[in-house]
């Protein structure tokens, strides 16, 4: 077997679907209103699934997480530190939930968080600093 992509279970699809789409700048695959839209980022398969669809089709009810939640979070990286803090800046400009700003780390990472409008966590983070990985 082979990842092939990653779901979350989505209470308003039209609205998340603008969120990766028109925030995070993933591409779309389907309309914005169906049962399960497929989006896609940098070669990796990325699925909403419409909660109340997924339940039907499954016969089975399942416990969500509400609000601003650390069940998981999805990770995205960029360039290096600057990059870290223009991506940043540039998400929360467009509607990001500011979750934390970016910071450098003691194992030399910069990162911040954002949520999406469901409240799931997104990382954005670097390693390197000024093109260079940092040892």
């Amino acid at each position: 077997m082979r990842l092939d992509g990653f779901g979350i279970m989505v209470d308003d699809m039209p609205t998340m679907v603008r969120f990766y789409r028109d925030v995070l700048g993933f591409g779309i695959k389907e309309d914005e209103n169906t049962s399960n839209v497929y989006l896609e980022k940098d070669g990796t398969l990325f699925l909403l699934y419409r909660k109340s669809d997924f339940e039907n089709m499954t016969g089975n009810k399942f416990a969500y997480c509400k609000g601003l939640n650390g069940h998981y979070e999805i990770a995205l990286s960029v360039d290096n530190d600057e990059a870290v803090d223009s991506a940043f800046n540039d998400v929360v400009q467009k509607g990001a939930r500011e979750v934390m700003k970016p910071t450098t780390e003691p194992w030399g990472q910069r990162t911040c968080y954002i949520a999406d409008p469901e409240g799931n966590l997104i990382e954005i983070g670097s390693f390197t600093n000024e093109g260079e990985i940092q040892a």
